[in-house]
């Protein structure tokens, strides 16, 4: 038998504001050559599926449009809830969706026995077991007596978490003796690197869960949440497939992968990488440099490319805040946009607070405060008088508003 595993679609995701809805649509036009190409029999989605808990009426399309295609394969569906997701949204329509071989489980059930999936072979014999545990939340964990500190309250966390699998073993062991079994889950493992898109799980990293608290019990462990794929250090094959599209910056140089298992050869996954359909690009230095960098910003591929623009220089230097600016707003190349910039100054200007630190702010009037701090860069000055007529400027246009 034939899994794949993948998690953390995110649908609906936008990127400094840029819509990703074509990247999802190239994806799942290609997950769904391969697995027609690959005959794979099952497919595992371990969380997020929507990066919103109250995504778009295009995002639920895309969704939709996605099972639809994915319904005219002889594939199983396995779905479960993540941390961004609605569990009641994923889990409206349930039952619709069960009579054509697709199950969600979008939040914990009260009847843990409805977390287990039977997946039958052509002979109808039930071949494979799925536990397909969603994202824990914090009730689902513990109540409000479970500790009375802080250490306390993310102890019962993981206790919770470690119970919930030992639960899902013990119905699998009683109700499919002896039938190979993979558990999902939607969690931060301890020892997991992490991407910044990515949100805290639970009560932060430091609920970390250990990956041998899983047990012995499970095949294989299909875990979601950790967008960058990895492995974790466990008795079992334990492995975050990881999101198959970049979802930030940081994620610009992962190698996106799904995960496909076949069981005649063991419980150690197949790495299958997912094409790039866009390229992400990071251009930072000085003024000079990011003029003839974005002169030939990088790579390009089937969808436009988008670029994050860092200047960095030594000192703060308002005047080369605003060439930045014209830099970016004049940039026009052809499949290429800018969609983030930001200035980094190592030496940088100290906060008015950190100038007047024995005196209330709101004792001083703007001008005072606004002079000081000008006062201590090193401005010829012609500069000087420019940028604080451009102060008194603002500062009258913010007055005449208050008063409108």
């Amino acid at each position: 038998m034939k899994i794949l595993h993948t998690a953390d679609w995110h649908i609906g995701k936008k990127l400094h504001k840029h819509e990703l809805s074509e990247d999802f649509e190239l994806f799942i036009a290609w997950l769904c050559d391969f697995i027609e190409k690959e005959a794979v029999d099952v497919l595992l989605i371990s969380g997020d599926v929507f990066d919103l808990a109250n995504p778009s009426s295009e995002a639920r399309k895309q969704y939709y449009r996605a099972l639809m295609r994915l319904r005219k394969l002889d594939c199983k569906l396995v779905i479960t809830g993540g941390n961004h997701d609605s569990p009641s949204m994923l889990d409206a329509p349930q039952e619709i969706l069960r009579e054509l071989e697709m199950h969600v489980i979008g939040g914990l059930p009260e009847n843990m026995e409805e977390l287990l999936i039977p997946i039958k072979n052509k002979k109808e014999e039930t071949e494979l077991v799925i536990a397909a545990l969603p994202y824990l939340r914090d009730a689902d964990l513990r109540s409000a007596a479970d500790g009375q500190t802080y250490e306390d309250r993310l102890e019962a966390i993981r206790a919770g978490i470690q119970q919930c699998f030992e639960n899902a073993a013990d119905l699998c062991r009683k109700n499919y003796p002896g039938i190979p079994t993979i558990a999902m889950g939607h969690l931060f493992a301890a020892g997991a690197e992490t991407s910044e898109s990515e949100r805290e799980i639970q009560i932060g990293n430091l609920a970390a869960f250990n990956a041998n608290q899983f047990g012995d019990y499970f095949n294989y462990i299909a875990l979601g949440h950790i967008h960058k794929p990895q492995k974790l250090n466990s008795s079992i094959p334990t492995y975050y497939s990881g999101s198959p599209l970049p979802l930030s910056f940081s994620e610009r140089k992962d190698n996106k992968r799904v995960l496909l298992l076949n069981t005649e050869n063991g419980w150690e996954p197949e790495n299958i990488p997912v094409p790039a359909f866009r390229s992400l690009l990071k251009i930072s230095g000085s003024l000079e440099d990011l003029e003839l960098k974005l002169r030939d910003p990088g790579d390009r591929k089937n969808l436009e490319s988008l670029i994050e623009v860092e200047l960095t220089e030594e000192n703060y230097d308002a005047a080369k805040i605003l060439q930045l600016d014209t830099i970016v707003s004049n940039f026009e190349l052809e499949g290429f946009r800018i969609v983030k910039h930001r200035v980094n100054f190592r030496n940088r200007i100290a906060g008015a607070s950190e100038i007047y630190q024995e005196q209330k702010l709101e004792d001083l009037k703007p001008r005072e405060v606004f002079l000081e701090l000008i006062s201590r860069q090193e401005y010829d000055d012609k500069t000087k008088e420019e940028i604080l007529s451009a102060f008194e400027e603002l500062l009258g246009e913010t007055y005449q508003n208050e008063n409108l």
